[in-house]
This record gives C-alpha cells, structure tokens and sequence, in this order.
C-alpha cells in the first residue's frame, strides 16, 4: 500500500495542471474575442471575475512549485499558472488610471465642486470607492434602507393601428418620506428579448438612495419593428407624468437609463425635440450609429449586428436610409441636450468604444454636458457581473452621476 507522503506527491501535480488550466483557460478570455454567441459569456465575466482567477491560479502556482525540478506536469501547471495570474491581474493593474480619467471627466463636465452640491443624506448611501477588494469577492452589499417594489404594473393603450398593446412595468419606491426624483430604466436584449425585472438589484439599489425607480417595458422584435419600442418608451414617460403622484414621483428631476438597445430607446427618448424635460440619460453600450453600425460590424461579430438590426428595423439600410438614421441617436444630436453619461467597453465587440467617442464628441461640439468612461479591459454587458471592477467603477460613476444632475 502506497504511504500518504507519496499518494499526495502523486496526486499534487495533477491538482495543480487542474488549478492552472482552468484558469489559464478562462483569464485567456480577458484578451481573446468571443468568436461566437456561445463563448460570449467567456469573454465578459472573465475580466470581472479576475480575482477569484489570480486565487485558483496562484493555488495551481504554490502546488506546482513543490515538484517544478521532478515533474514535467508541475513545470507545465507553473507555467499556465503565471500566465493565468499574468492576463487575470491585468484589469486591476490598469485600474487606478481608469479610474481616475472616469473622475477627471466628472470633474470637468459637472464641475470640480459637483460631489458636495450632491446631498448628504444621498452620499451616504454610495460606494466610498471605484474598487473594493472585498467586494470582488463578496459581492455589493444590499442596501441598507427599505424599498417597496411592486412588480407586473400594468400599462395599457392603443398603438397607431387601434390594436391593444399590454405592456408591464416595476416600480421601485425609497421608503423615505417627500417626494423623490425619477430613474426610468430600459432594459436592453437587441429590441427582441428582456423585462422589465432585468437588473432589479441595481434598481433597488438606487431607489434606495432616494429615487423613483420605473423599469418599464417595451415591444420585442422581429414581430414588432421600429419605431414601435420608442413608441412604448415614449408613452411610457406620459403615463408616468400623468401619474406621478400616485408614485410620489417628482417628474420635474428625471433622469434615463438604459443598457445595450435599452441605452439605445433611452437617448431616443431623451433627446428627441418633444421629449419631456430630463436632466440626464446614461448611456451603458447602447448604439449609437445604426447606420455605420450595419455597414461596419465587429470582428468577430458574435451577436450578427447585421442580422439583428434587420430584424428590429425590418430590412437593410440600403432599402430603408431613413428609417436607420431616424434610429440614430447621434441623428439627433443637433443642438445642446441632457447632460449625458457614457460607458462603453474597450474590447466591446457588440456595439463598440468608437461609437461612444462618436457620440462623445458630438454632443460636445453642441456644448453638451458629457461624461464619457471608456473601460479598455470591458467587454459588452460587462456589469451583468456588478461586483467585478468594471460593474463597481460603472456604479461609482453612475450614482454620482445621476445624483449630480438631479440635485435640487
């Protein structure tokens, strides 16, 4: 029978190629695009679970060192243990400068003072910093105030057609007393997909800073095409003014917020020549450029830009021009509009980064307010994982953001 000291040198260096070779296999997604719909999910969460990759891949490290001289399987497992820490710390190495370039923005866009125009009791509630350790590991913490949520609310009314369109929204209200300002979140899923309850825990997290926070809903394509989800958005703001006090919704201190083709339906919505009065829209890598988009696609192109943007507006640019650039939110930016916030991500292989420094310098030109955070290790849809470092660097820009612009 084998002794214990000579099953465990055995066994070690097969634990740590394991250890290694799955995080070598994951952190590989930090750099290599996802060639297809399925990987995709690879190539977004592995730069936002980093952390946990540097602890299996530093365990693969330690284990393979004990038998680097003996083992052919320990020198293999050292050396994808140190490229799996190598690619895994490369977003936090990156981090500081990040962050800091998001603040300058800030500052220059709202102002050096903006932060403590922004009120107390609403400060309290935010993140004290872009990056917390513990929180990569521990996830955000639940906010600590009360919220009521109340979900499937229904909306009803009658498209151009006379047909009846049955659409549902959820409301999330601060249990504070007074009347409170107003997020509307659109969902995103490429127009055809989603619901309202998408990202329930970042609305309840900034209700609970004192916000009005309405999820609302929208048609899906291919059944439905363009312009009828800006037409639910649209009657969406409406019912919401209409009533706002049953709410406790103060509709004169409203802000948008969308992600992917809800980033879209938001700018739409804000920036259109009848739109109500918003103080600002935030951008999370929606398109911008339909247009372009169509005609210059990612490479690779995982999502098939091309074949979800006939799907939503029915046909090809080269058949309908017009109604891509009506689909346009830089089409519109033709005088000053709400203060914007935009995120995208560097290796954004959906709708990518040049897009938002299309769109940045656009509105900049109009003398627009902009605050533009461009995250080069971020992939599309990046805070579906909220605690990883882009989804606490969006979140810490996003709440001073919407608070700033809100204010009294």
């Amino acid at each position: 029978m084998p002794s214990s000291s000579s099953f465990k040198s055995h066994i070690r260096p097969w634990l740590a190629l394991v250890l290694a070779g799955v995080s070598a296999f994951l952190a590989m997604w930090i750099v290599v695009p996802a060639p297809n719909r399925t990987l995709l999910p690879l190539a977004v969460g592995a730069p936002e679970i980093g952390a946990w990759l540097m602890v299996v891949g530093m365990a693969g490290l330690l284990l393979s060192v004990v038998d680097v001289r003996r083992r052919v399987l320990s020198r293999v497992a050292l050396i994808l243990s140190v490229a799996a820490v190598g690619l895994a710390s490369s977003p936090f190495v990156r981090f500081a400068r990040v962050a800091d370039a998001a603040e300058r923005s800030m500052h220059m866009a709202l102002g050096g003072d903006y932060f403590s125009k922004i009120p107390e009791t609403t400060r309290t509630h935010f993140l004290t910093a872009p990056l917390s350790t513990m929180t990569l590991f521990r996830g955000i913490p639940a906010p600590s105030s009360h919220v009521t949520i109340t979900r499937g609310v229904k909306m009803v009314r009658s498209d151009s057609t006379r047909d009846t369109v049955q659409l549902t929204m959820d409301v999330y209200e601060p249990a504070m007393p007074g009347v409170h300002p107003v997020l509307v979140q659109v969902y995103g899923g490429a127009w055809a997909r989603g619901e309202p309850a998408d990202f329930a825990e970042f609305a309840q997290y900034i209700a609970a800073q004192g916000y009005v926070v309405f999820a609302i809903d929208y048609r899906h394509a291919p059944q439905f095409v363009f312009p009828a989800q800006i037409d639910d958005v649209r009657y969406a703001l409406r019912a919401l003014t209409a009533n706002a006090a049953r709410w406790h919704a103060d509709m004169t201190r409203l802000a948008l917020i969308g992600r992917s083709s809800g980033a879209h339906l938001a700018m739409l919505a804000a920036y259109a020549t009848d739109a109500p009065p918003v103080r600002g829209v935030i951008d999370y890598y929606g398109p911008v450029d339909l247009v372009e988009g169509y005609r210059h696609p990612p490479v690779p192109d995982p999502l098939k830009v091309q074949a979800v943007e006939e799907a939503f507006l029915g046909g090809t640019p080269d058949a309908m021009l017009d109604r891509y650039r009506a689909a346009s939110p830089i089409s519109l930016v033709t005088r000053k509009l709400p203060p914007t916030l935009l995120l995208y991500g560097g290796r954004d292989h959906i709708v990518e980064p040049r897009f938002g420094e299309l769109l940045a310098g656009r509105l900049q030109a109009e003398g627009g307010t902009v605050v533009h955070v461009e995250i080069p290790w971020a992939e599309h849809a990046f805070d579906a994982v909220p605690n990883g470092p882009s989804g606490q660097l969006a979140r810490y820009v996003t709440e001073r953001f919407l608070a700033a612009v809100t204010a009294n």
